[in-house]
């Protein structure tokens, strides 16, 4: 095998820190639209370098519940597609976000280099520096004398870190164009691969009662907030009997005037589970929960939405061959890693959902994620990108998972 693409990686550190420095510096939240709309256009100059048919693809508005209980449509930004050679006989799927859970009124903007291999800012591992990893790689495989046996489709998506709404269907759409799926998420702390995922819902509970004066006419009131606290403490004490999983009351809103019984309120949730089928328990045990609630509490009615966006991502055999393809290559590069399994989710499991083998933590190593303290080691930024280019060389020279 010709190692000169591997090569030529390891003389890009200083490239790789700089340009994840640049798109570390645009704010991109999921919702900031003239944010995304920048960094699409950066990322669209940088990846134009590798040829293939580019495309913007624009996402349907998510459709989310406003603080007055109402169903709004949300607009998204737009998704990148490049696709080349899609008729090769192998064909890899390359994935990742390039949106971040910091909004522009967030205080974490600006990045530092704190030493000579950390860099800390927002989205600088989760997953700026992931895109960074996937760009460097495919620069470097195209440089390879095997490109014309290996097809790939690049998608990068704006809506990920809010469970990629809009983006949901193209992801399916590639999973059945493709054999095989890379996503740059970060690694582990350590390094390590992710194996099997949890599964992650998101529901909403809108919870109506009866406004009235709370010190004239309390007792004609119906206090949507008393009930909303009522079904949260239904739903934790049902997930404290599901080994394995978990569901967080994240947020709640509602009410007003203190003197005034709250005749709305808002809860929204978070949920965890390790198998579809306690998924599917999750789902039905909830909403049996908002039925008794209001069927219990006289004058209240609970409107509950949402569900599993992302499904529990199981190891199957075709995923475990994709992931020993890995740790053979990462083995050969003098690399020693595992994987284990993670309760985070990621647009992984919505490819193993649609039956694409995925293994999705090839971005770099950091950590301290959706928080002011995120950090990446920037070596890792080429040693993942030398995984990943080797990955797609042996890909490309016959190794199959399917």
């Amino acid at each position: 095998m010709d190692d000169a693409p591997l090569r030529w990686i390891d003389g890009q550190r200083e490239a790789t820190a700089r340009l994840l420095r640049d798109w570390s510096a645009i704010n991109s939240g999921s919702r900031n639209l003239a944010g995304l709309a920048r960094m699409c256009d950066a990322v669209r100059a940088e990846f134009t370098s590798l040829g293939g048919e580019m495309r913007l693809l624009r996402l349907e508005p998510e459709q989310a519940i406003d603080p007055a209980g109402n169903a709004v449509a949300m607009p998204l930004g737009q998704a990148i597609s490049i696709v080349k050679r899609p008729s090769a006989p192998a064909r890899v799927l390359l994935n990742i976000h390039y949106d971040t859970v910091f909004g522009p009124d967030h205080p974490f903007q600006s990045v530092s280099q704190t030493d000579f291999d950390t860099l800390v800012g927002p989205g600088v591992v989760d997953a700026k520096g992931g895109l960074v990893v996937m760009l460097t790689a495919m620069r470097a495989f195209e440089q390879s004398d095997v490109t014309e046996r290996l097809g790939w489709e690049v998608l990068i998506n704006p809506d990920e870190e809010i469970g990629s709404p809009g983006s949901t269907p193209l992801l399916r759409e590639a999973a059945a164009r493709n054999h095989v799926g890379l996503l740059f998420e970060p690694a582990m702390a350590d390094g390590n691969l992710v194996g099997a995922r949890k599964g992650s819902g998101n529901f909403t509970a809108i919870v109506r009662g009866r406004a009235a004066h709370a010190g004239r006419d309390f007792h004609q009131g119906r206090s949507a907030i008393v009930a909303l606290a009522d079904l949260i403490t239904r739903v934790d004490a049902m997930q404290a009997q599901l080994e394995g999983t978990t569901i967080n009351c994240g947020k709640v809103e509602g009410g007003g005037a203190l003197n005034i019984v709250p005749d709305l309120a808002i809860g929204r949730f978070n949920a965890r589970a390790a198998t579809p089928e306690q998924a599917s328990l999750i789902e039905s045990s909830f909403t049996q929960l908002a039925q008794d609630v209001a069927r219990t509490r006289d004058g209240i009615s609970i409107d509950l939405r949402g569900g599993f966006h992302a499904p529990p991502k199981i190891l199957d055999e075709r995923t475990s061959r994709l992931m020993d393809l890995i740790l053979d290559a990462a083995r050969e590069l003098g690399m020693s890693l595992t994987h284990q399994p993670s309760g985070g989710a990621s647009d992984g499991n919505k490819l193993a959902a649609a039956g694409l083998p995925v293994v999705d933590t090839l971005g770099p190593v950091g950590g301290y994620l959706h928080s002011d303290r995120e950090y990446v080691r920037i070596s890792s930024l080429t040693e993942r990108a030398k995984l990943t280019a080797l990955v797609l060389i042996k890909l490309a020279t016959g190794a199959r998972i399917t």
